[in-house]
């Protein structure tokens, strides 16, 4: 074994300090980037007349300077230049508590609801603009936790500009005259507070109702659901049948990846549901990275995106 010397080794760990720093610097900077990360999928069962194509946006946790509303309006630019049937929102607009400290340390602010959302009433596209709700739209407000109130502040916003927030909702559209169904379910983690209880995450109480959401689709057409949480497409069980295709966001593809692996996903199956297209017995799952930062202001290996979803045609 060769004993390296004093200056080979201090020079190594100059090296190591240099990589560290260019690597936070990445970090620090991935959270600007934008790319739109597209997906061609075809589940069992799909229509041959019904192409269609989707547009997702999850998790912009807007907040000054990461997310402001000259980035939002950026964002609704490059969608809107996709020409998608419909456009998808996956909730969480609004920043974690964390985000928000950071933003006070850099001098940054919190973004008016109503600002965000007339920006987000600029996407456009021929089925509409539909939204659910996340965690955070649910957290943001002690009133709505301690209370247990139906609706958010975010979601009164989006309401207010004229974009639908589906609340285990079923909605019937049509492409070119072939039929589907698109349903938005109730945040999974909505109520982390019993009464004046303090926070106990981990322990949610959640507005999704799956039975209820599917018991509006009244006929035999597909059916593509919005949920913000993936965790869900585990537990559908039989109605999952029912179900062609499930988007979620909330889990910012980790937020940090290294060689493919999340240190932190907040699912219970870990991994598993962390990022990208899943298929589990025929059924499908497409999970983005989102678009915002929470906890801490960086990204590494996951850039915020906008998700392009083609279904039908000769996807498989």
């Amino acid at each position: 074994m060769n004993v390296i010397s004093r200056r080979t080794f201090l020079k190594g760990i100059l090296a190591l300090g240099a990589a560290g720093a260019s690597l936070g610097g990445y970090a620090l900077a991935e959270p600007y980037r934008l790319r739109v990360t597209g997906y061609s999928v075809t589940p069992r069962g799909w229509p041959k007349a019904l192409r269609l194509k989707l547009a997702v946006i999850a998790d912009l946790h807007v907040v000054e300077p990461w997310m402001g509303l000259a980035r939002v309006r950026q964002i609704v630019a490059r969608t809107n230049a996709l020409d998608a049937d419909a456009i998808l929102l996956l909730g969480d607009y609004v920043p974690s508590s964390g985000m928000q400290k950071w933003a006070r340390r850099v001098g940054g602010a919190v973004v008016d609801h109503d600002d965000w959302a007339r920006e987000l009433a600029k996407l456009k596209a021929p089925l509409g603009v539909h939204a659910v709700l996340g965690n955070h739209d649910w957290w943001e407000s002690d009133d709505v936790q301690i209370r247990h109130l139906p609706s958010t502040p975010a979601g009164d916003a989006l309401n207010r500009c004229g974009i639908t927030v589906h609340e285990n909702a079923a909605l019937r559209l049509k492409k070119d005259g072939a039929p589907f169904w698109l349903c938005g379910l109730g945040d999974q983690w909505a109520y982390y507070m019993i009464g004046d209880r303090q926070p106990t995450r981990g322990s949610y109480i959640g507005t999704d109702d799956v039975e209820g959401m599917l018991a509006k689709v009244t006929d035999a057409a597909p059916v593509i659901m919005m949920a913000h949480e993936p965790d869900i497409f585990a537990q559908l069980g039989p109605a999952g049948e029912r179900v062609a295709l499930t988007v979620s966001g909330h889990t910012h593809g980790g937020q940090v990846r290294i060689l493919g692996y999340a240190p932190t996903v907040p699912s219970a199956y870990g991994q598993r549901y962390v990022y990208g297209h899943v298929v589990e017995e025929d059924r499908h799952l497409v999970v983005s990275s989102g678009l915002g930062c929470s906890g801490l202001p960086i990204r590494f290996g996951v850039p915020p995106e906008v998700v392009v979803i083609e279904l039908g045609g000769d996807a498989a």
